[in-house]
């Protein structure tokens, strides 16, 4: 399927608009822009229309429109729905636990680097060492070290706000020479195909620039084999007419590629996509029913949107009280430094001398200055908001103590594991999802290096393993290990693996030999062979026995 012909065609695509609703929501408590959030929940939007996900949060009045009166008066019973008055300033702050929960997240399945290897283990050469893969080696270096481990960490955090995330494959030798890599995509900015369940083409798409109500696009599509690139000339909800590449500063430089048809790129990844799509929980109820969103994953903030809602309040409620509770004087009139006409009056709490002035005492039921503090709600407000926390993070798929939100001395890994344990099944599942598509985009990273570069590599299917979110305390490690040996439960070569689990066959069979050498543990002689000869005389039986030497503290036989 081409780019789309622009003129009159919608863009994005109708039938994004209540994805893009949805991405536009998650998105305001990601970020904890309070103008995005009244923006959202105040109906001063376009409604969830999708069209310009990015520019129309300038203001919580601005255009913003919401298009349904129902979901418009739902929204706005909300704490960032309602509006503030026109007379008083009302304070709305917000509790960026939304933005923890992403980086909590990205930071359990990344805090440690995965590893990638291609094949199996190969077979040790007659010096004993295994022989370098050259794919293996390439590969490392396209991984560029932190690189690369960076990129993961950020798209794994918006994987975790926006429900998913896209990686894709990007070369450019002017930017980076000698190679490509990978960056992350926000999926709000996507329009992607599905054939049961899989991933089969997706169009990016940027504004390159915007001048009053004309807008230009880039439009990148990505198809098996194949980059077709389009730019648009149009309007805010039209893609418009298309221009040449060459027309846009940012997409000049398409045309020194090798293009075929003007505005495509053959990748040389055969049949793949230069594209995969990471899901951060499946199913999606949200969008259970809706056959273009339905194998989109859904974000940790579905669900619990009313309830960071209510954070909010909590939050600016005890904010309040803070300013209601400070102190104030109610003063006689006559007590006030007048400033002139217009200028108002004041009191001078530092002033030692007053004039007199024709009052009535107040004994006698004359004004008088009056304190005036309120009381400041500390416990009622604590109280509320760590039961809000908690709910939020545990209906997140989170431990609290993940988040600090119970007291906890010094602890073992194994007693981090046991309060962590709700992180830790949410990380692994998370894991699942993320490991088939590193693997497959790792290898699609390196057929277009292969093609776009000329290394020379033969492209390999490549294994990824997570790195143990909690490590393991090798003390209790120790304990365990000699507990199953006194109870004869395990063997040398499994108290190797269990304690060098990254170590290949060849590893593990080295340092068994050691052990058993280092213990003098062998094949048991057979009884029969028995001689009672040392090693020596066996060899020689006609050689003299070996006399014990004789000097001081040696000892003498008797007789």
């Amino acid at each position: 399927m081409p780019l789309p012909d622009g003129g009159n065609t919608p863009w994005p695509p109708e039938h994004c608009a209540p994805i893009n609703q949805q991405y536009a929501t998650w998105a305001a408590w990601w970020t904890g822009d309070v103008d995005q959030l009244a923006a959202v929940y105040g109906g001063g939007g376009n409604g969830g229309t999708g069209r310009d996900t990015t520019g129309f949060f300038a203001s919580e009045s601005g255009g913003f429109r919401a298009n349904v009166g129902r979901v418009v008066g739902a929204v706005r019973r909300w704490f960032w729905g309602s509006r503030a008055s026109t007379t008083q300033q009302r304070t709305r702050l917000h509790v960026p636990l939304a933005g923890d929960i992403a980086s909590a997240s990205a930071d359990l399945l990344f805090s440690e680097p995965p590893t990638f290897e291609v094949g199996g283990d190969r077979p040790a050469t007659p010096a004993g060492d295994t022989p370098a893969d050259p794919t293996q080696v390439r590969l490392d270096e396209l991984i560029d070290g932190g690189t690369t481990y960076a990129i993961l960490l950020e798209a794994a955090e918006i994987c975790a706000a926006m429900g998913g995330v896209y990686l894709r494959v990007v070369w450019d030798p002017k930017t980076r020479p000698g190679r490509p890599w990978i960056t992350a995509a926000q999926p709000d900015v996507a329009v992607p195909e599905w054939a049961w369940g899989q991933l089969t083409a997706v169009t990016f798409w940027r504004e390159l620039s915007r001048k009053g109500r004309l807008v230009v696009r880039h439009l990148e599509r990505h198809e098996p084999g194949r980059i077709i690139h389009g730019v648009y000339q149009g309007y805010e909800d039209q893609l418009g007419t298309p221009i040449p590449l060459t027309d846009a500063p940012e997409t000049a430089g398409l045309a020194d590629e090798r293009l075929v048809d003007g505005n495509t790129i053959l990748t040389g990844a055969q049949d793949r996509l230069t594209v995969v799509y990471v899901p951060n929980m499946r199913p999606n109820r949200v969008w259970r029913n809706n056959p273009h969103a339905a194998y989109l994953g859904r974000s940790d903030y579905s669900g619990v949107e009313p309830l960071m809602d209510a954070l909010d309040l909590v939050w600016s409620s005890w904010v309040r009280d803070v300013d209601l509770g400070k102190a104030r004087l109610v003063v006689p009139r006559e007590y006030m430094t007048s400033h002139g006409k217009g200028q108002g009056a004041s009191v001078d709490l530092d002033q030692e001398i007053y004039e007199p002035i024709n009052a009535m005492a107040p004994e006698t039921g004359g004004a008088e200055i009056t304190q005036v503090q309120f009381n400041i709600r500390v416990a009622e407000h604590q109280s509320t908001v760590d039961s809000l926390k908690g709910q939020i993070v545990g209906s997140a798929g989170y431990s609290p103590q993940t988040f600090g939100l119970v007291d906890t001395v010094a602890i073992t890994a194994t007693e981090v594991a046991a309060k962590e344990r709700r992180s830790l099944i949410t990380r692994d599942r998370k894991a699942q999802y993320w490991r088939p598509e590193l693997a497959a985009i790792v290898e699609t990273l390196l057929w277009v290096d292969k093609a776009q570069f000329g290394s020379g590599i033969v492209p390999q299917p490549v294994d990824v393993e997570f790195a143990d979110a909690v490590s393991v305390d090798p003390l209790a490690q120790a304990q365990t290990l000699q507990a199953l040996h006194v109870a004869e439960a395990i063997s040398i070569e499994e108290k190797v693996r269990t304690l060098h689990p990254d170590w290949t066959d060849v590893q593990v069979a080295e340092e068994v030999g050691r052990i058993k050498q280092d213990f003098g543990i062998g094949p048991l002689q057979d009884p029969s062979t028995f001689t009672g000869l040392t090693p020596t005389e066996q060899a020689d039986p006609l050689a003299p026995p070996v006399s014990e030497p004789t000097g001081v503290g040696t000892s003498k036989p008797y007789g």
